[in-house]
């Protein structure tokens, strides 16, 4: 018998008693409860009415903009906040992204669209001429939409991947109604850095399908020094529990393309691998031990780490060999001194990662975005 939940059919899960030659748990993350056998878009299943009611609260946010944990204030038809986003979205790329994990790009790419702009700060942000300033092609909602569309019919892609969208809300919640009247059909991947207000997340309720945040740092004092926002832990906390109340683990159709749920992210940090061991815990214990999580290693100086001190003039000083790890040749002692951020001007080690993974596994999570064991394609 297959049970309705959610607007999809899913397997009926028995749990087995563990006996000494069973595990407690599935290896595999397609195993029942977190396997569907279909699955219908959320904002699919909204009626007429509460469309229009999302939409009415959409443009109320917009001309007294409140949503992001920012609390600007401002009229985005009238002027621009933090975020240096107006009424429109700027965009800076839409394409079928292969950079994503497997479940979510796929064999055809995940329809992402990098939004321009960002409600934080982050001083080794990967993406920071895009998020840092305004860098890219100003869209209405409603050709944002149309966008969707193409995405969808032209590049078959497997969802709609918004990236970075917390201070573009609003016009993120009329584009999704607007598209589902052109005809889309695709889960609606809300990527984000979890700086986010619940009134955010609860305007998004029935329109996104799978929440993909990223828990960056735990202490107050590391989130002000890096990210300029010293309350994005805490806000981070609710607003990860808000998005898993909706969506709940990250569920999959048989073809092993995640459909609904939450996909949490952390970039271990270097010199900061104890924050990691706080955030995996506090989820497990907190959110689920089933969720679903991305441990992962890729950081490396970016944006404003490893530049010069600035003067007191303020004016950038040129290095003595103008060279900065990790660059072609090691800095000299004196030289570390005069950058930025120089704690973390390096790569993470694979020990601190290891390390974070560890305390996950002691938590009691485990379900974790791991290379394929055969080398292959791990879907």
């Amino acid at each position: 018998m297959l049970l309705q939940r959610f607007g999809q059919t899913t397997r009926p899960f028995h749990r087995i008693k563990p006996t000494p030659q069973t595990s407690i748990r599935h290896r595999s993350y397609l195993a029942p409860p977190f396997l569907l056998d279909t699955y219908t878009p959320r904002y699919q299943l909204l009626t007429s009415v509460e469309a229009a009611k999302k939409r009415s609260q959409a443009y109320a946010h917009l001309r007294k903009c409140n949503l992001c944990p920012r609390l600007c204030g401002v009229n985005r038809f009238e002027r621009r906040g933090t975020c240096l986003i107006g009424q429109d979205v700027t965009v800076n790329t839409i394409a079928p992204h292969f950079g994503e994990e497997p479940s979510i790009q796929g064999w055809n790419g995940s329809g992402s669209v990098f939004f321009s702009g960002c409600n934080l700060r982050c001083v080794f942000c990967q993406n920071h001429d895009i998020a840092h300033q305004k860098n890219g092609f100003d869209l209405t909602p409603e050709e944002l939409a149309e966008w969707f569309i193409k995405l969808q019919d032209v590049g078959s892609v497997h969802n709609i991947n918004l990236v970075t969208p917390e201070h573009v809300v609003p016009q993120v919640v009329l584009s999704i109604l607007h598209a589902k009247e052109l005809g889309l059909r695709l889960p609606i991947i809300y990527n984000t850095s979890s700086f986010d207000s619940l009134a955010s997340i609860e305007l998004l309720d029935g329109l996104v399908d799978i929440y993909l945040p990223d828990f960056k740092v735990w202490n107050p004092e590391t989130s002000k020094r890096l990210l300029k926002a010293d309350d994005y832990a805490t806000v981070a906390m609710e607003s990860i529990k808000a998005m898993h109340a909706q969506v709940g683990d990250l569920c999959f159709t048989p073809d092993g393309l995640a459909q609904r749920g939450v996909l949490l992210r952390h970039l271990v940090m270097p010199g900061h691998e104890e924050e990691g061991k706080h955030i995996v815990r506090w989820l497990a214990e907190n959110v689920s031990k089933d969720l679903f999580v991305h441990i992962m290693e890729q950081y490396h100086p970016r944006a404003h780490v490893g530049k010069p001190r600035r003067s007191t003039t303020g004016r950038a000083q040129d290095i003595a060999d103008g060279i900065i790890k990790p660059g072609a040749r090691p800095a000299g002692p004196d030289a570390e001194k005069k950058v930025r951020y120089a704690d973390i001007n390096r790569p993470v080690d694979l020990k601190e990662v290891a390390s974070v993974r560890q305390a996950a596994e002691s938590a009691g999570l485990w379900r974790f975005v791991d290379a394929s064991e055969h080398g292959g394609f791990n879907l």
